[in-house]
């Protein structure tokens, strides 16, 4: 009998990318809109849940990765897919505080369990220099089904509003099953069961995460970078909303309904973003794919910046969008790079758990910064979105300084 297993390393990643960022986006483009006028959640209540969730991805990111290192990068995909959809499901079934704080535990767990088991997975499929080029383009594929989710969140949310995230639950948890049957995963090799030792297996292995961060400065200063942007972008993704409804909305096909602007914002952001993508990927593809990629990282990091202080300064709302779009587009382009940077910088064995300690350096930045920058908010909305800015200021020169210590190590001679 043929094995369904036999897919091909490559298809199956950009399908794999296409789909979660569609469903992703099916959850997630009205969801804010939902907490508020459903669910009825304050904007501390708000705040809470994010912290939740991000308390729930720091707990969860290193054992999560090591089940992907020891046993099956394809099982713990699988996994994360079946919690997230069931996390999905419980917060739009049950419009309650206390539930969607449940949800973000149950989707959060679940993000652990992909949260770099993914990439290690298509990196060891097709080898680490293959995945450079690959990172780029299932960024692309992402993008797209971005696109198409948050078409189908905002035609679904004139129906019903809680619908989007029904249905992207019910298919998350699908893509998990569809997954378990067609993944390959022919380059790996976990421990034999008759030799594992669990709990010393799970110390080495997690051993030689933080060692790879503790003497490689590219795994080091992406994991400093990574606590940063967490401190940073905590408050500024919750905030953002509460700034953009202070401003009247034109009306667009006889209504200025703030789902229907959601909607079409986040829609040409992502279009948007993919173009932005396309553009330097036909015209600087050696850039995007450079061994050692600091100047282009610094420079969308400081775009990043300079939209953050524009968006916390204006007073114009087509000012403010435009500021939210160059953020996006920066953050969008960063990402692939930089995973493809880190993987180069890691060995297979302890790739997932390397990758999962970066996120885990984000999830504790975001729950240590957060509630403080949240509570400004709340007397101060410009004042909180003026110190994420501040916060996220020393990134660029982190990016600069690697380079830096890279040359000065390039040109030491060998002892």
């Amino acid at each position: 009998m043929p094995s369904y297993r036999s897919a091909d390393p490559t298809r199956t990643y950009y399908v794999y990318n296409a789909a979660w960022a569609f469903f992703f986006a099916l959850a997630f483009t009205l969801s804010a809109v939902y907490y508020v006028r459903d669910a009825g959640l304050n904007p501390l209540q708000m705040v809470l849940v994010g912290t939740t969730l991000e308390l729930a991805c720091f707990l969860f990111e290193i054992p999560t990765g090591l089940v992907a290192d020891l046993y099956s990068r394809r099982l713990s995909i699988v996994i994360g897919f079946v919690l997230i959809g069931a996390g999905l499901l419980l917060q739009a079934l049950v419009p309650s505080f206390l539930a969607i704080l449940g949800a973000q535990v149950l989707w959060g767990v679940g993000y652990t369990f992909t949260s770099g088991a993914d990439q290690a997975w298509i990196t060891d499929e097709i080898g680490a220099e293959r995945a450079a080029g690959v990172f780029v383009r299932a960024q692309q594929f992402y993008l797209g089904g971005t696109i198409a989710g948050t078409v189908a969140a905002g035609a679904l949310g004139l129906v019903r509003l809680p619908l989007p995230m029904v249905i992207a639950g019910a298919g998350m948890i699908l893509l998990g099953l569809v997954l378990s049957a067609v993944m390959p995963e022919d380059n790996f090799h976990p421990t034999p069961k008759e030799d594992r030792e669990t709990f010393r297996q799970l110390a080495d292995t997690f051993r030689s995460g933080v060692d790879a961060a503790r003497r490689r400065p590219v795994v080091r200063t992406l994991v400093v970078i990574s606590l940063i942007a967490g401190l940073a972008s905590e408050a500024f993704d919750r905030l953002w909303s509460v700034k953009l409804l202070t401003f009247h909305f034109p009306a667009v096909l006889g209504t200025s309904d703030p789902a229907l602007w959601f909607t079409a914002l986040a829609l040409a952001g992502t279009l948007l973003s993919l173009t932005a993508s396309l553009l330097l990927n036909r015209f600087s593809p050696e850039r995007l794919q450079a061994s050692h990629p600091t100047g282009i990282l610094a420079t969308l990091a400081a775009l990043d910046v300079l939209g953050m202080f524009l968006f916390a300064l204006a007073g114009h709302l087509w000012l403010a969008i435009a500021a939210l779009w160059l953020r996006q587009i920066a953050d969008t382009v960063t990402s692939p790079i930089h995973s493809a940077w880190l993987n180069r910088h890691v060995d297979s064995g302890s790739r997932a758990t390397a990758l999962s300690m970066v996120s885990q350096a984000n999830a504790i930045g975001q729950v240590a910064g957060g509630p403080p920058l949240g509570a400004l908010g709340r007397t101060s909305l410009r004042g909180a979105l003026l110190a994420s800015g501040l916060i996220w200021l020393p990134i660029p020169a982190l990016y600069l300084r690697l380079k830096e210590v890279r040359s000065t190590t390039e040109v030491s001679p060998r002892p």
